[in-house]
């Protein structure tokens, strides 16, 4: 197993996609804000299956947080092999009411800096293989403010790139769940079950990520977990798009 570098490692998806990947003898450089949780993660991952975990402490809304992280992926000695660019927040639908320096952060971390990395990346994955993993969202299949605005690029971006870099050995994936037990809601305010979110529209995090890692080895661009959710972005292909706008204001995140 390549080393694979996780940003938002420290909770969700991202340490999901730690425990799945130590599981499968991968080391690991676990990124996130809290060098404490990632500690107490990297101990864990360690004991359990005896692969080497880095912690990198680093905000990737600010310049020299993904400068960190940039240094890290770019290092040809200690080569990452599969980047899962995960981090991530959320904020109210309600953009006109939300603080602007918020929603420029909420860019940062959805756009730019995964950007930034898998320029870091492919610099360092070209010739010799690797594999890319961006994390985005059902949401990116609909109009759900700038939350999905973001995840739409992120949806369009790799699939361009994983057709474009295919020849020199490199695949790109954008893992595309629905809502998903994490603690994404409740780090909004939101308790567990006042999401606005029907039991039926939940997935868990262990499905979500085991699916993600084999679409990503089968090099296929786009993931979208469970069938119900595949049935969604079904039809958001065919449904007139001011129709999934109304069905997306469902549940306040």
């Amino acid at each position: 197993m390549p080393t694979a570098l996780i940003t938002g490692a420290s909770a969700g998806l991202g340490e999901e996609f730690a425990r799945q990947l130590a599981a499968r003898g991968a080391d690991l450089v676990l990124v996130a804000r809290s060098a404490e949780r990632l500690d107490a993660l990297a101990v864990g991952l360690r004991d359990a299956h005896g692969v080497s975990v880095e912690v990198l402490a680093a905000d990737l809304v600010t310049e020299d947080g993904v400068a960190r992280v940039i240094a890290r992926v770019a290092d040809q000695e200690h080569p990452i092999g599969l980047l899962v660019n995960n981090a991530g927040f959320g904020l109210p639908l309600h953009f006109a009411d939300n603080d602007i320096d918020d929603e420029v952060q909420h860019l940062r971390i959805h756009v730019e800096a995964p950007m930034r990395l898998m320029h870091a990346a492919l610099g360092s994955m070209r010739g010799r293989g690797g594999r890319i993993i961006n994390v985005a969202s059902v949401a990116g299949f609909i109009s759900r403010s700038t939350y999905s605005a973001c995840k739409q690029w992120l949806i369009g971006f790799s699939r361009w790139a994983n057709a474009e870099y295919a020849k020199d050995g490199v695949s790109v994936t954008a893992v595309c769940p629905g809502f998903t037990h994490t603690t994404f809601h409740e780090r909004m305010g939101l308790a567990p079950g006042r999401e606005g979110i029907p039991a039926i529209g939940w997935l868990n995090a262990p499905d979500v990520v085991r699916e993600g890692l084999r679409d990503a080895a089968r090099g296929k661009a786009v993931s979208v977990p469970s069938l119900r959710y595949k049935a969604v972005v079904a039809l958001t292909k065919v449904l007139p798009s001011s129709l999934t706008a109304r069905a997306a204001q469902r549940g306040r995140v």
